[in-house]
C-alpha cells in the first residue's frame, strides 16, 4: 500500500533527542527550541520566531496578542482547518467565512471588503497547499480598514509571495509542524511576529504569563505572573525532532517538488483532455509542494476514484468539510456573500500521496493507475 503520508525522517532526530536527555534538559525553550527559533528567523526574515506546541496554540496567540474579544469579528475562508476558526471563537468573537478562489483555493481577495464591518479586527488568510493568498491586496485592505492580519501559513513553511516567505507578511504567521506537514515534530507548530511591540506580550503569553524569558536574560532578577497567559512551550525533545529536519530543509523542499513536478507532467494530458483540472500557481508565488491534488467533475467521480485508487494499493484522500456547513460554523459564524465556490470546488478535490521518500516507482505507478480509471 502506498501509503498518503509518511512523516518525515533524517537520521539526526535520535541523536538530537538523546542529547536533550543527557543534558537534562527536556522540558520547553531548552536549546533545541532556541536553534528552531534561530533557524527560521535567519532564514525567512521574521522579527521573532517562537516555537510552539501547535499551529491551533499559535493561532490562539495571535487572538490574544490582537485583544480579540467577545463581539468582534475575524473574517476568514470557511475552507480551512477547524483550528483556523477555533482560535477566534474560543475569545468569543464571531467568524465571518468568505468565499474562496477556484484557482487556488485561497480565500477570494475581492470579496473581503465587503465582509467588514465596524466589529471586524483581523482578516485571517489561509495559503492553502502552500501557495500564497493575493497578500499585497489583503495587506491593502487591511491597512484601509485598521484590521491585522494573521497568515494561516500552516501548510506554507518555505513557501514565497514575491520573494517573502509565507508567515512573514502579515502581523502575525502561523506554521504547523504536524506529523502531516514538510518538516514535522510529531505535534508542534510556531508563531512568526513582524513588528518589535508585540515581542514581550508573546513571551508572556507563551510563558503562562510571566516574564520568565526576562528573567533567564537577565532583565529581571526574579520573574513573575504579569499577565493572562498558558503554556506554549513544546518539549525540547519535539524541538531536536524538528531541528533535524530544519537543517536538511532545502533537500527535503527539493524532493518534494521534483515529486510534485512529476504529477504535475505526467497528469497534464488529462488535464488537457478536461477529464481533470491540476492545482494553479500564481505569478509571484513560489510554492513548497506542501500536497498535490487533482479536481474531478464532481463529488461522485472523486468517491470513485478515491475507491479505485484504493483497490490498486494507493491511499488518496479529499480535504476539508467547509467550515460554514458545519454544526459549529452555523452557530459560532456566518457566510458573507454567496457561496458560489467553496462547497463545489471542495466536493471536487482529491489529494494525492506526496511524501518525502514517495519513491520515483511510486509517483508514475499513481499517475499510470489515474489515467487507468480516466479510460
Amino acid at each position: 500500500m502506498i501509503n498518503f503520508n509518511v512523516p518525515p525522517f533524517t537520521g539526526n532526530e535520535m541523536k538530537y533527542i538523546k542529547e536533550c536527555v543527557e543534558n537534562q534538559k527536556i522540558c520547553g525553550d531548552g536549546a533545541y527550541t532556541k536553534k528552531c527559533n534561530a533557524w527560521m528567523e535567519e532564514k525567512f526574515g521574521a522579527k521573532k520566531c517562537l516555537l510552539t506546541t501547535s499551529c491551533t496554540h499559535a493561532t490562539e496567540m495571535t487572538a490574544l496578542l490582537a485583544g480579540i474579544k467577545e463581539g468582534d469579528e475575524v473574517i476568514m475562508p470557511s475552507y480551512t482547518f477547524v483550528s483556523t476558526a477555533d482560535a477566534f471563537v474560543l475569545r468569543g468573537a464571531k467568524v465571518v467565512f468568505v468565499d474562496i478562489r477556484p484557482d487556488t483555493m485561497n480565500i477570494d481577495e475581492t470579496k473581503i471588503e465587503a465582509a467588514i464591518t465596524e466589529k471586524t479586527k483581523a482578516i485571517v488568510p489561509v495559503h492553502y497547499a502552500g501557495v500564497a493568498c493575493e497578500m499585497d491586496t489583503i495587506l491593502d485592505i487591511a491597512k484601509r480598514h485598521n484590521l491585522l492580519v494573521i497568515e494561516d501559513a500552516a501548510q506554507g513553511v518555505m513557501a514565497k509571495y514575491k520573494g517573502k516567505a509565507l508567515g512573514t507578511i502579515g502581523d502575525f504567521g502561523c506554521y504547523s509542524f504536524h506529523e502531516t506537514k514538510n518538516y514535522s515534530m510529531g505535534e508542534g507548530g510556531a508563531l512568526l511576529i513582524r513588528d518589535d511591540k508585540y515581542i514581550e506580550d508573546a513571551e508572556i503569553i507563551r510563558e503562562k504569563g510571566t516574564d520568565r524569558s526576562k528573567f533567564f536574560r537577565g532583565q529581571v532578577d526574579k520573574y513573575t505572573w504579569v499577565s493572562a497567559g498558558s503554556s506554549y512551550l513544546p518539549s525540547d525533545m519535539n524541538a531536536a525532532y524538528l531541528y533535524a529536519q530544519l537543517e536538511m530543509a532545502d533537500e527535503i523542499n527539493k524532493a518534494r517538488l521534483e515529486i510534485w513536478d512529476t504529477y504535475y507532467k505526467g497528469l497534464k494530458p488529462l488535464a488537457d483532455a478536461g477529464k481533470i483540472e491540476l492545482p494553479v500557481i500564481p505569478e509571484g508565488c513560489t510554492h513548497n509542494a506542501h500536497m498535490f491534488y487533482i479536481k474531478a467533475k464532481d463529488i461522485t467521480e472523486r468517491t470513485a476514484l478515491i475507491s479505485f485508487l484504493k483497490e490498486n494499493e494507493i491511499l488518496s484522500v479529499f480535504h476539508y468539510i467547509p467550515l460554514h456547513t458545519s454544526p459549529a460554523g452555523k452557530k459560532l459564524g456566518r457566510f458573507s456573500g454567496e457561496d458560489v465556490y467553496t462547497t463545489k470546488e471542495s466536493e471536487r478535490l482529491t489529494r494525492l500521496p506526496l511524501y518525502y521518500g514517495l519513491t520515483k516507482e511510486q509517483n508514475l505507478y499513481i499517475i499510470d493507475k489515474i489515467k487507468e480509471f480516466y479510460k
